[in-house]
């Protein structure tokens, strides 16, 4: 008994730890950036959407470990766009931040740029939003610091992932297949 009353004491210190401690979105701000190669792409030299969901899950899951400095697990992949095509040669670029924070899951969104190196030309390719969730030693969930937005484009975003959450919420959380 003594055990699972220090053990209750100890998370109790550790949430009121975290609540005290909101992080900027600004320090869950991660870029991840690599050249597309031949092994990445089909016969016509498209690389596979696959390959971008691998960066956009890496890219996501970083700013998701900086903002929570724990352990986390990719919980849901939402609104995955591909909006135009990368191709071998592409410098491809996704850049993520934390976009809103629940108690113990978080949204994350990703936008991906791909850089034809030889022109210059920058092209927007993919935009994501994914939830992680923050995971302690033993795989359990664990408790959030809030975020804390600084300018008025982070407000909005945060308030748009609210309105998106809600309506996960809504939807079943096993979808029939």
């Amino acid at each position: 008994m003594a055990s699972w009353t220090s053990a209750k004491r100890t998370d109790a210190r550790h949430s009121r730890a975290v609540a005290e401690q909101a992080r900027p979105v600004s320090a869950s701000r991660t870029v991840m950036a690599r050249a597309m190669l031949p092994s990445d792409a089909n016969p016509w030299g498209n690389v596979h959407g696959g390959e971008i969901m691998k960066l956009i899950d890496s890219c996501a899951g970083a700013a998701a470990q900086r903002h929570s400095r724990s352990k986390v697990v990719t919980a849901r992949i939402d609104e995955l766009s591909f909006v135009a095509p990368v191709i071998v040669g592409d410098l491809v670029t996704a850049t993520a931040s934390v976009n809103e924070v629940g108690r113990t899951s978080m949204e994350v969104g990703v936008r991906v740029e791909a850089e034809n190196t030889l022109t210059g030309k920058v092209v927007h390719v993919a935009s994501a939003y994914l939830v992680f969730v923050a995971i302690d030693d033993q795989g359990r969930p664990r408790q959030l610091p809030p975020l804390l937005a600084e300018t008025e484009d982070e407000r909005a975003r945060m308030e748009a992932a609210k309105k998106r959450r809600e309506l996960r919420l809504q939807r079943p959380r096993r979808p029939e297949a």
